[in-house]
C-alpha cells in the first residue's frame, strides 16, 4: 500500500523538483564551475584559474563597495518599511469595515513594475521638475541622484513604499491572531495605549514580524532594478550593490567567470548575514517566552 502513495507523492512534487532542479541546481553547479574558470561569455574555450576570481574579487573596490552598500541599504530600508508596515496594519486592523480594500490598495506597489517605478521617480527628481523647483523656491537644492547619501535615501525609500503593503498583510494577520480578552484585561488594569503597544502587541507580534524583518534583509541583498534604473550603481560606488556588480563584470566587462566568483562570494554573505538575524530575532522572541 506504501508504494502506490510514495510514487503518487512523488509525481505530485515532480513538477516543483523538476523546477528546482533546472532554475536551482544546475545553475548552482555551473556557476560553481565557471567561478574557476576565465570565461569571457563568448570565447568558446576557457582556461581553468583556480581560485584567481576570488582572489581578485576580495581586492576589488566594487565588491567592497557592494558589501558595505547592502548593510548601508538596510539602515535605511529596514527601519522605514518596519514602522510604515506596522503603521498600516495598526491602522488597517482598528478599521470597523472595509479591511480587506484598504489592504489591497497598500498592496498594490508591490505588484508594480520596478522599472515604471524607477522611470517615475526618476521624472520627479530631476532638475526641473515641481518638486525640486519647489524646493529651490526656498533655497534648497539638492542633487537627489547624484549625492552618494541622497541617492542610498531615494532608492531606500522606493523598496520601502513598495514592501511596505505587502509586510503590512502578514503583520495584520499577525494582529488578528493576538486573543481580545487580552486586551481587555489590560484595559481593566489601567494599562495606557502606549503600554499596550510595547508590552502586549509588539510581544504577541513576534511571529509575523520575525518574517516580515527576515524577509526585508533578504530584499537588501538582491536590489538591483532600482539601481540600474536611477543611478547604474553611482555616485562613486554610493548604490553598488551586490547584483549591480555582478551584473557589471558579466554583461559590461564581459568576466562570466569572474562573475561567478562574486556572485558565490554574495551568496556567501547572504546566507551568514540572514544567519546571524535570525539568532538575534530569535533571542529577542525568547526574552518573551517565544522559543
Amino acid at each position: 500500500m506504501e508504494r502506490p502513495n510514495n510514487r503518487l507523492g512523488w509525481l505530485f512534487t515532480s513538477p516543483y523538483l523538476i523546477y528546482s532542479v533546472v532554475f536551482f541546481v544546475v545553475p548552482l553547479v555551473w556557476s560553481l564551475y565557471l567561478s574557476i574558470t576565465d570565461w569571457d561569455l563568448i570565447a568558446p574555450e576557457y582556461h581553468f584559474v583556480g581560485l584567481g576570481n576570488f582572489l581578485d574579487a576580495l581586492r576589488s573596490p566594487g565588491v567592497r563597495s557592494a558589501f558595505w552598500v547592502t548593510y548601508k541599504f538596510m539602515l535605511v530600508f529596514i527601519p522605514i518599511v518596519t514602522v510604515m508596515a506596522l503603521t498600516v496594519a495598526v491602522l488597517v486592523s482598528g478599521l470597523p469595515r472595509c479591511k480587506s480594500l484598504f489592504l489591497i490598495g497598500f498592496f498594490l506597489p508591490y505588484l508594480s513594475s520596478g522599472v515604471v517605478s524607477s522611470l517615475i521617480v526618476k521624472g520627479l527628481l530631476s532638475y526641473n521638475s515641481p518638486v525640486n523647483t519647489l524646493l529651490r523656491g526656498f533655497g534648497i537644492s539638492i542633487d537627489w541622484l547624484g549625492t552618494p547619501m541622497a541617492a542610498l535615501f531615494v532608492v531606500g525609500v522606493i523598496l520601502a513604499w513598495k514592501f511596505t503593503g505587502y509586510y503590512a498583510l502578514i503583520l495584520t494577520a499577525g494582529l488578528g491572531s493576538i486573543d481580545k480578552e487580552i486586551y481587555e484585561a489590560a484595559a481593566i488594569d489601567g494599562v495606557t495605549d502606549r503600554q499596550r503597544f510595547w508590552k502586549i502587541t509588539l510581544p504577541l507580534l513576534y511571529p509575523s514580524l520575525y518574517t516580515t524583518l527576515i524577509l526585508a534583509f533578504g530584499v537588501t541583498f538582491g536590489i538591483f532594478t532600482e539601481v540600474y534604473q536611477l543611478t547604474g550603481g553611482g555616485p562613486s560606488f554610493a548604490t553598488n550593490t551586490w547584483q549591480m556588480e555582478i551584473f557589471n563584470q558579466a554583461f559590461k566587462n564581459l568576466q562570466a567567470g569572474y562573475a561567478s566568483a562574486v556572485a558565490l562570494l554574495a551568496s556567501l554573505a547572504t546566507f551568514a548575514s540572514i544567519y546571524v538575524v535570525r539568532k538575534l530575532l530569535e533571542w529577542w522572541g525568547k526574552r518573551y517566552g517565544w522559543s
